[in-house]
């Protein structure tokens, strides 16, 4: 290997720490090309990409003739002198000195041109290393992260919720089943049950994991594992859960605007319609939502839910995120809590990106007392035997409380106005797509 008689290794994203020393960087190569007396090497390391530029008088014309063999994806390890340049990637370029190679990649199937969404799809543990996908992935990190400072400097408690269960949250009809020691088992569909068994215990809580719906939807806002933060409170209001999600939405804007500007220019994001998100969002009455539909040409009829069309109109009358509120009991979840003052409908609210995002919240008071949430076990067809846990958190000091669960990959679509969800996680899983 190289000898370690250099000032220090160091990251790419670090280079303005290091201007004027020797160092080392270990890296891929991401791209190559050469003017004649000088090879210019873009040079990744996972944290950003940095202009290695090696001239013959430097390297010497041995080192010099086989850096021109070097091929894109090859992994090297880097000496020489940063040096600040506006020209180069990241503002900064380094003066190559020695290069050691760790692999010489042949036939890299994914080149620096135009490929099919099946051939990358096919191929997404090596898309994964290309620019926009890199900072894709960025902001989703970011994303992640303000999410669980937000509630963390509120004094939330994280509560890990499992990932098998007994029961369904959200619809029998879009469960996993898998066999558990001879009993039927589900991936959960959402940890919020659980969240409310916790939140009696801890009082603010949230949950952060995988979700899983077996619906066989293809469209661009669905995927059949998906992301969700989801917290519950006690004692908290319909019109204060509103407004706990309002101040959620804006603080991961503001920090993804603040945080990911270089990965917002890689992708190309208009960032404008970002800077415009603050609360108070506006807020509309399901009724209110049927009469935007029809004037729109959308006939909807009383008790039906939105799908991603009627969603896209709502949201395209406003310029920030919307809620639509007072959705028919019919149309929501067995466990939220019917509107005493309003019949028929339920305390439960959408959050509709503008965009044509659609939803990416949802959230509802909970029913609190014990004989109603057994009404609606038995008109939802469900057993009361597989709820009485939860039924039990209704009998033992029960309390008004609510929540809300907020997914991931649709909210990361959204503020990097990406074309599909499957560019927003890791490694997708779409209908009839489980590889890699």
């Amino acid at each position: 290997m190289i000898p370690v008689n250099w000032d220090e290794s160091m990251y790419i994203n670090e280079a303005k720490k290091y201007v004027g020393k020797e160092i080392e960087i270990k890296g891929w190569v991401y791209n190559i090309r050469s003017s004649g007396k000088i090879i210019f090497i873009l040079l990744r390391d996972g944290t950003g990409i940095m202009q290695c530029v090696a001239s013959k008088s430097d390297v010497g014309e041995e080192v010099f003739n086989k850096l021109k063999t070097l091929t894109q994806e090859s992994s090297i390890i880097v000496q020489g002198t940063v040096h600040p340049d506006k020209r180069a990637p990241g503002g900064y370029e380094l003066n190559l000195k020695k290069l050691v190679w760790t692999n010489i990649t042949e036939d890299y199937p994914i080149a620096l041109k135009e490929h099919g969404v099946g051939f990358l799809m096919g191929h997404r543990h090596l898309w994964l290393r290309s620019k926009r996908q890199w900072a894709i992935l960025r902001i989703r990190h970011r994303i992640e992260k303000s999410l669980r400072d937000f509630f963390d400097n509120r004094g939330f408690t994280l509560i890990d919720a499992p990932i098998l269960t007994p029961n369904a949250c959200e619809g029998s009809t879009t469960l996993f089943q898998t066999d558990y020691f001879g009993k039927p088992a589900f991936l959960s569909q959402s940890g919020q049950l659980y969240m409310e068994a916790a939140a009696m215990a801890f009082g603010k809580v949230y949950c952060f994991g995988p979700t899983f719906r077996a619906e066989k939807s293809k469209t661009r806002r669905h995927l059949t594992e998906f992301w969700m933060i989801e917290p519950e409170i006690a004692y908290i209001t319909f019109e204060e859960n509103m407004r706990l999600q309002e101040d959620m939405i804006t603080y991961i804007v503001k920090e993804v605007l603040k945080n990911c500007k270089d990965e917002l220019d890689i992708i190309g994001r208009d960032t404008s319609p970002l800077e415009k998100i603050a609360p108070p969002f506006p807020k509309i009455h399901y009724k209110e939502a049927l009469a935007i539909l029809k004037k729109h040409g959308k006939e909807v009829e009383w008790g039906h839910d939105f799908g991603g069309d009627e969603e896209t109109i709502l949201a395209d009358e406003f310029n920030k995120p919307v809620f639509v509120h007072h959705f028919p009991v019919e149309t929501k979840a067995f466990y939220m809590k019917p509107d005493p003052n309003e019949p028929g409908t339920v305390l439960a609210a959408d959050l509709l990106a503008p965009e044509g995002y659609g939803e990416i919240v949802g959230g509802s008071q909970r029913i609190d007392d014990y004989d109603l949430l057994l009404e609606r076990l038995k008109a939802n067809n469900l057993s009361k035997d597989d709820y009485d846990w939860y039924l039990d958190l209704r009998k033992y000091g029960s309390v008004p409380h609510g929540g809300f669960g907020l997914g991931i990959e649709r909210t990361v679509a959204w503020i990097a106005k990406l074309p599909h969800v499957r560019e927003t996680i890791p490694f997708p899983r779409l209908l009839g797509k489980i590889y890699p």
